[in-house]
């Protein structure tokens, strides 16, 4: 009867032993990272010019205006009254494709010149538009 007590402590110090070991062998194994989140590209802003683009040649003055380029104060009010109806998104692009085309009649810095037209008619360039 003492060797099967025996035998039965001597197999519970043992599985102890065995399961303590196990758990405390990884103390200083570094903890799993998490995988980190992909950050979201801005995908480039997509829309249409609801406005015929030739119209927007009226805008040359405006833009000549704020350039310094003519002297005097040409009327803001039929290039703003062209893009007022449609939201900034739909004016930038607009505007975008006038200036890209060289519809106004002159060289321009096209990010500048984007910016400058929509303050102008009281219009904001959306966050994160590019003109392509």
């Amino acid at each position: 009867m003492a060797s099967k007590k025996t035998t039965s402590l001597a197999l519970f110090i043992l599985v102890n032993l065995l399961f303590f070991s196990l758990v405390s062998a990884c103390g200083t194994c570094p903890s799993p990272k998490p995988k980190p989140k992909p950050k979201p590209s801005p995908s480039p802003s997509k829309g249409k010019c609801p406005i015929d683009t030739l119209k927007l040649g009226v805008c040359a003055n405006v833009l000549g205006n704020l350039l310094g380029l003519v002297i005097g104060n040409p009327p803001k009010k039929p290039c703003c009254t062209l893009i007022q109806g449609v939201a900034d998104l739909e004016a930038a692009v607009c505007l975008c494709t006038a200036i890209k085309a060289n519809i106004l009649g002159i060289n321009l810095n096209v990010p500048l010149s984007l910016s400058l037209l929509l303050n102008v008619c009281g219009k904001k360039v959306p966050s994160g538009f590019q003109c392509a």
